[in-house]
Parts: structure tokens; sequence; C-alpha cells
């Protein structure tokens, strides 16, 4: 078992950098490698030199990429120990906590691998995935719940494959949980980062995210006590809300104005600038959204002018400003969308 001590784990990260990731990067070399020396012009064959440059690169990453697999393995071997062998052989104390660290870093070190699309694909197809979703997500420890999240946020980004399986391995009801529930903060906000890696571009994330009340989520991750949870949870709901305007009477269904509206009472924050451009996603051409604005009770109207007089001059302010005027004028200075549509 000492090979897998977290020494081991440390002790590859740091030397795994030191070859090309992949074919593009070995080509990258070899470009650069011709254009440091007086080298032949495109339409002529490669020197022998150069030749013999690209098939050592090539077979360098090639060796690379071998190697990252076999850390891989090492690393998923680490998360996959059984934890009830500490009990039966009388382990406890230092040696929990050492075991906790070196999963901990295994996690570290398969996040960073996964940065490259293939180690992604490969962990993925070694059933890496399935070890973090099964008892990664779920573990006592919340150093190794976050870093479990973020391996998922790190495969998935960017890679359709690795999203459908997870999808399809039920991650995102876990992750969705995971934001509700959690008791420690840096869960849940690494649980929304890897959400939002599996619905962001993924029409198929998307509909799942609807079906599980993704949006209530995204809400109560607003309301929440913790600011950057507050601020990640109304940026995702935005860029939803604008990359699929068709959800905004959902939205507008389930009282959205109202709840955004109270989220602006608080003690202002970060997260008020992407309520904000919510609410104005909310408003654009909807009269309903219009008309949920402008009800008495919520008392937006003084609300915007208070928040202008505040915000006035401050220069990191200034989107927020704009959102604010964008809201006035349109919901209580008249609807420039019929105006607009009129001109159109």
């Amino acid at each position: 078992m000492g090979m897998y001590r977290t020494v081991s784990i440390r002790e590859m990260a740091e030397g795994s950098r030191r070859h090309p990731q992949n074919l593009q990067g070995v080509l990258r070399l070899a470009v650069e490698a011709g254009s440091a020396s007086d080298g032949p012009t495109p339409h002529e064959p490669l020197s022998q030199e150069r030749m013999e440059f690209l098939r050592g690169a090539l077979a360098e990453v090639c060796k690379g990429q071998m190697d990252e697999v076999e850390q891989m393995k090492q690393c998923v071997a680490v998360l996959l120990r059984d934890e009830d062998c500490r009990e039966r052989e009388g382990e406890g104390g230092e040696e929990e906590e050492e075991e906790e660290d070196e999963k901990e870093a295994a996690l570290d070190y398969l996040s960073d691998l996964c940065e490259n699309l293939d180690n992604a694909r490969d962990l993925m197809k070694m059933g890496g995935l399935d070890v973090c979703l099964s008892r990664c997500l779920s573990h006592s420890e919340a150093g190794i719940r976050w870093r479990a999240a973020q391996l998922i946020a790190s495969c998935s980004q960017n890679m359709p494959e690795v999203q459908e399986y997870l999808l399809q391995q039920g991650a995102l009801r876990t992750l969705l949980q995971l934001i509700d529930h959690d008791s420690n903060p840096t869960v849940r906000v690494k649980a929304l980062y890897a959400v939002s890696c599996l619905v962001r571009e993924q029409e198929a994330g998307l509909r799942e995210f609807l079906s599980h009340d993704g949006f209530s989520v995204l809400m109560r991750g607003m309301q929440s006590e913790c600011e950057k949870l507050q601020t990640k949870s109304a940026f995702l709901l935005l860029n939803l809300l604008t990359s699929h305007p068709e959800h905004k009477d959902t939205l507008l269904c389930m009282g959205m104005v109202q709840q955004l509206v109270a989220v602006l009472r608080l003690p202002h924050s970060s997260v008020h600038e992407h309520v904000l451009g919510v609410l104005c996603c909310l408003v654009e051409e909807s009269e309903r959204g219009v008309s949920d604005c402008r009800d008495p009770s919520l008392g937006l109207e003084d609300l915007l002018n208070q928040k202008v007089q505040e915000l006035q001059g401050r220069e990191e302010s200034q989107e927020e400003l704009e959102f604010c005027e964008q809201l006035r004028v349109g919901c209580f200075r008249g609807r420039p969308q019929e105006d607009n549509g009129m001109d159109r």
C-alpha cells in the first residue's frame, strides 16, 4: 500500500507536465523547432533532422499519455480503498486523517490531469467517474465532496461525451441535492459549478435540470447566506435565461419577480447586479413580466430610485446602474419594447 501514500500522488503531479500533452502540443513543438532554424519551406520534404525530432516528440507524447493513464488508475485505486479496512485493522486517528488527505490529493491530481480532454474520456472509460459519483460525492469529509464536484466539472466542461455519460448516471440530481442541502458552503459552490458545466450549451442537461426544478434550486441559492453561492446562482440563472428566453414564462409563473425583488432588498452585494440582469430579461417583450414588476406591493420603482442614488458615481457599479435605468424605463416610463415593435 505504500506506493499510494500522499507523497506519491504529489510527486506524480510535479513530474507529469514535462512532455507535450497531446498531438497539438507535438505539432507546436515541431513548428517552433522548424522556425528556429533555416529549415525547408513548407513545400519541401522534411529534413532528416526534423523528421527525427518529430518522431521523438510523438514517441514522448505517447509515452506521456500512457504514464498519465497509469497515474489515473493509481489515483482511482486510492479512492476505491475500502474504508472499513481501517476498522478491521484497528486504525484510526492519524491514519484516518492521512487516508483522507491522500484521497483529497488524488482528486486534486485527477482534476489537473482531466483538463486534458483525452484524459477526461479515459477516466470515464476506466470507471473513475463512477467512483467519484458513488463514493466521493457522498463522503463524510467535505474536502473530498467538494473535490469530487470539482473533478466532475473539470471532466464535463466542453466534453459532450462525458456530459452525456454523467447525465445518464444521475450526476445532475445528486449535485442539485448538494447545492440545496450540504452543510459546507464550498461543497455547495463546487456542486453549482459542476451543474453549470452540465447544463450550459447542453440541451439534454438543461432538460434534466428543468425536470428536477433546477430554477428553484438557483433561487434558493440566491437566498442563502453564502455570498459566493448567491452570486454564482444568480449568474447561472442570468446565463440560462439569456441563452434560453423561451423559459421566461416558467420563471414568471414561479413568482420569480417577487423573489428577485426580495433579494434586492437585502444588504447590497455583488449578487444584485446579476439579479437586476435577470429582471431585465424577464420584462423584455413580456407584458406579464412588466405587470409583475409594476405590482404596487413590491415597491420596485422606489427601490430602483433608491439604488440609483446610492450607486451614482461608482465606476464599478456602472452595469448595475444601467440595469436599474433599463428597468425604470421599461416598467415605469412606458414600454419601449412595444415602441420598438412599431418601429420594426
